[in-house]
């Protein structure tokens, strides 16, 4: 071996071992944040939300009692609660549209209001933007009934509680960026509301770098099989993304990317932030946008060009999802209270919660990220451009074998250049900014340079 070669491993070996330190790194602001967290809480959101009857999309507006008005009244009335405790950084406001009739689940034209609550970053010139949604209407068997009882404990009151939990405890923080949190409506009717978001997002050009959709996170015994597993979630991420240009198409292609589109970064970085903070919770990577043949509001959001990923229960109930409130042959159905593991969901919870925060802090991503390909070598040369704005402490280079579904090595740098002993025949890398607390930004994949 060379006399360079072996120095530069050496100096490999001493940025494996100072990356482990790095990598590890808890934020003490987070883990408050994370004890901040109550079932208690979330339980009693997801009651006030069943106590409505139903939350049909096409329910009474009016009634104070009863219907998605009720409902969206009173999430906007929690949500100015938090504003008092932000500094008057955070606001809310329900955003009503108009969808016109579909002759399929829109009967007439309909006005529809996604609740959402917008949290100001500190930072004026850091435009970017993360979104957090559960979905607030609910249906019962007949997806067109607006009249019967429809409680949507689970589907999706688990999932608003959620982000309202998140959208309590941050809103007392600062963040350089924009965040918000939304009660989307529509879901059932065919992702409307979340349409409308996602579409407002790309005709004003936001820079929208991730959105967690929270859709049935609070079950963990299926229905059927009987398997009860609260230690695992599902988080989906499209492989393909749905906007990916011929060029794109082209170099994915070439350089085997089909497994490392922005939103499967986004999930492995889920996966990661949550194995550092959670305990006895793993994220389940699941390789497809949703569940076979069927969506949720993060998808919009993909068919527009952003990142975005879906949480969901390990495994379904479907006793308990749209289904009438009844019981026959001595089962009980429909979407009850009494059916949710609120334990679950706080882990569920943390996830989002440590993700998410540990994201809203992160420096921007590195640009320009690159692999010289100029010469056959057992090793690789990364290169990339520092990103502007908020102070880079280093850069995690993350690797993997081929087959491997997660990242397996972490390797901590200070330039933005550097040789590896691992042959890019063999691995997968990425490269992710990360400041002195350990906030990392998305990973990048790199592009080879000729």
């Amino acid at each position: 071996m060379k006399s360079k070669s072996i120095i530069t491993f050496v100096l490999l070996v001493c940025f494996s071992f100072s990356s482990v330190a790095q990598s590890t790194v808890d934020d003490p602001e987070i883990k408050k944040m994370l004890s901040e967290v109550k079932s208690e809480n979330m339980e009693a959101t997801v009651r006030k939300l069943v106590s409505f009857g139903t939350r049909h999309t096409l329910s009474d507006t009016k009634s104070n009692t009863r219907g998605i008005g009720a409902a969206q009244r009173w999430v906007t009335s929690e949500f100015d609660k938090y504003a008092l405790a932000s500094g008057g950084r955070l606001t809310s406001v329900i955003d009503y549209f108009t969808v016109k009739a579909d002759g399929r689940r829109i009967a007439t034209d309909s006005q529809l209001g996604n609740v959402m609550a917008t949290l100001k970053g500190t930072d004026p010139t850091d435009d970017r933007v993360m979104v957090i949604s559960g979905h607030l209407d609910s249906r019962a068997s007949d997806v067109m009934d607006a009249k019967s009882d429809a409680p949507g404990a689970n589907d999706d009151a688990s999932g608003v509680a959620a982000m309202m939990e998140l959208a309590r405890i941050m809103s007392q923080r600062e963040f350089p960026f924009t965040l918000i949190f939304v009660a989307v409506v529509g879901e059932e009717q065919g992702l409307y509301g979340a349409k409308h978001l996602a579409d407002k997002a790309k005709n004003e050009k936001w820079n929208l770098i991730a959105m967690f959709n929270n859709d049935m996170i609070g079950n963990s015994l299926s229905s059927g099989t009987m398997l009860r597993d609260n230690t695992r979630v599902r988080v989906f991420s499209e492989a393909i993304p749905f906007l990916e240009t011929e060029a794109e198409a082209k170099i994915r292609k070439s350089i085997n990317r089909d497994n490392d589109s922005p939103s499967r970064q986004l999930a492995r970085y889920i996966k990661t932030v949550t194995n550092q903070y959670v305990d006895q919770l793993d994220i389940t990577l699941v390789y497809r946008n949703d569940r076979f043949l069927r969506g949720g509001d993060h998808t919009p959001f993909s068919q527009n060009g952003f990142t975005a990923v879906r949480f969901c229960e390990m495994n379904e109930n479907y006793d308990h999802q749209h289904q009438d409130v009844r019981k026959e042959n001595n089962i009980q159905y429909g979407d009850l209270v009494e059916f949710m593991d609120f334990e679950y969901m706080k882990k569920v919870t943390l996830s989002n919660l440590a993700s998410y925060s540990n994201l809203a802090w992160s420096p921007k991503a590195p640009t320009n990220v690159g692999i010289e390909v100029k010469d056959l070598t057992n090793f690789s040369t990364l290169v990339w451009t520092a990103p502007a704005g908020k102070p880079v402490y280093g850069y995690n280079i993350l690797v993997r074998e081929t087959s491997s579904q997660h990242w397996e090595k972490t390797i901590f740098v200070k330039g933005t250049k550097v040789e590896i002993p691992y042959s890019k025949d063999n691995f997968f890398f990425a490269v992710q900014a990360v400041d002195e607390l350990g906030h990392s930004s998305l990973p990048v994949f790199p592009l080879p340079i000729r």
